[in-house]
């Protein structure tokens, strides 16, 4: 997507479920402008009680530049309405279904249910009751089983499952048209996309990863009836993770360094990697299913509102302190997730939740996902970063204490990293270099290297 003649700018804007965030970004360089500079930024609360487009023209409006939205010089991600909620079904728990989980979790998706082996009246039930918004269907290596993929799928056909629940098929290649078919006859939406896992120990996620953006944008934007302004199908090109994800990919490529990204959310604390093996690690594949180079974790228990008590059973099962003021916080959180600290002991006490969610979910993160298989290398991570509204809106300093924290962490299980820098995305630019990636790569890279230098 191109900006018009005349127009250099464009507006970048996150809705969220909370907070709908936007960016005015000089995309091309025009009368000495610079090429990637923030022109503006705003937000403001997400406006679902009418129409999520509502609140996204008046940020435009704020920014002085009203006429973005109707002349396409706009793009967008959303997590309003619970985000994209994913469920994976597999061959075989521990090879294909971990496959599709984490490749679900690269995308950008909540991954809310996963089976594995042939779908029975039980598990179809199951699946039903998770309400996912996609299926992603899995299993069998390329040459290998076809017989469970071609179960699964003809099953999905004829279950009842809502109808609008597209099905992304990335499963054994041999094994696609029968399923293609089956899924055609009953009128289910799908998509085809190359095997996640075409051999052992080997995760091939970009196919899969554009398949479950694409049915995202077609079938569940539209969907979840958050705008009935034409243009929001139009401008929305991500869910939020994806282009997080994305933003992470940028920031690592332009820094030449590992990166890690803690999220610390109302609702989960995502964490983010781009990370090279090196050493031992680059050496090491004894892995069923092979770590991703780019990878995110969704820990929907840690969340700072709506699971702040998850957080403190998570902190209790690390053997990791909580005072009893902080527990009877947290209590309160659970009832009024809207909640804004009140004062400074109140202010002290969120980042508390906010250190413990944020040391449990990198711990989670990094720790093998199987007994055998080997931690994530984070010891040579360049630069952590912190984002999330507790941390955007926390005094530098103690927000830098927190990330250090988490960075020094020995109590884990895997190595922490030797020197890392530590940094905190205040002005919410990870997201804005990963929506400029895919049409405007210099000013990405311009955003991202101003973020690394901690230049919001």
């Amino acid at each position: 997507m191109g900006s018009p003649i005349g127009h250099q700018a464009l507006l970048v804007v996150d809705v969220g479920s909370t907070f709908t965030k936007a960016a005015l970004v000089q995309v091309s360089a025009a009368d000495g402008d610079e090429t990637g500079a923030v022109l503006g930024r705003a937000e403001t609360p997400t406006t679902l009680d009418t129409d999520v487009m509502d609140g996204v023209r008046s940020l435009a409006a704020h920014l002085g530049d009203a006429a973005a939205v109707d002349d396409g010089r706009i793009v967008a991600c959303s997590s309003a309405g619970g985000g994209l909620r994913l469920a994976v079904i597999g061959y075989e728990r521990t090879v294909t279904a971990e496959a599709g989980y984490r490749v679900g979790l690269s995308a950008g998706a909540k991954v809310v249910h996963v089976a594995s082996g042939p779908l029975d009246t039980a598990a179809l039930a199951a699946l039903a009751e998770a309400r996912p918004d996609i299926v992603l269907l899995v299993g069998g290596t390329d040459g290998g089983n076809a017989e469970v993929l071609q179960h699964n799928g003809i099953a999905l056909a004829a279950s009842t499952l809502p109808h609008d629940v597209p099905v992304v098929v990335a499963g054994n290649l041999d094994a696609q048209p029968a399923v293609a078919a089956a899924l055609q006859r009953a009128g289910r939406p799908h998509v085809l996309a190359d095997n996640v896992l075409p051999e052992i120990g080997v995760v091939a996620p970009a196919s899969a990863r554009v398949a479950i953006r694409e049915v995202f944008l077609r079938h569940v934007i539209g969907g979840k009836g958050l705008s009935t302004d034409a243009a929001f199908a139009r401008v929305v090109r991500a869910a939020t993770p994806d282009a997080v994800l994305a933003g992470v990919e940028v920031l690592a490529e332009v820094l030449d360094q590992d990166v890690l990204v803690v999220d610390v959310g109302g609702a989960t604390t995502d964490v983010y990697s781009a990370v090279t093996p090196r050493g031992d690690d680059a050496g090491r594949r004894t892995e069923v299913v092979a770590p991703l180079r780019f990878s995110r974790t969704v820990e929907a228990d840690l969340g700072m509102r709506w699971n702040a008590e998850g957080v403190i059973e998570a902190a209790a099962r690390e053997h990791l302190p909580t005072s009893t003021a902080l527990r009877r916080y947290a209590a309160r959180l659970g009832e009024q997730p809207a909640y804004l600290p009140s004062g400074p002991g109140e202010a002290a006490l969120d980042l508390d939740l906010a250190r413990l969610a944020a040391i449990v979910a990198v711990r989670r993160h990094a720790r093998p996902p199987f007994p055998g298989e080997a931690p994530r290398a984070l010891t040579d991570l360049g630069l952590v970063l912190g984002s999330g509204g507790v941390l955007r809106h926390t005094p530098s300093t103690e927000a830098r204490a927190l990330l250090e924290a988490v960075a020094a962490d020995h109590a884990g299980g895997w190595r922490v990293p030797r020197a890392p820098r530590i940094g905190v995305d205040a002005a919410y630019l990870l997201v804005v270099v990963g929506l400029l990636a895919p049409t405007h790569p210099d000013a990405a890279r311009a955003v991202a290297r101003r973020l690394a230098l901690g230049d919001g």
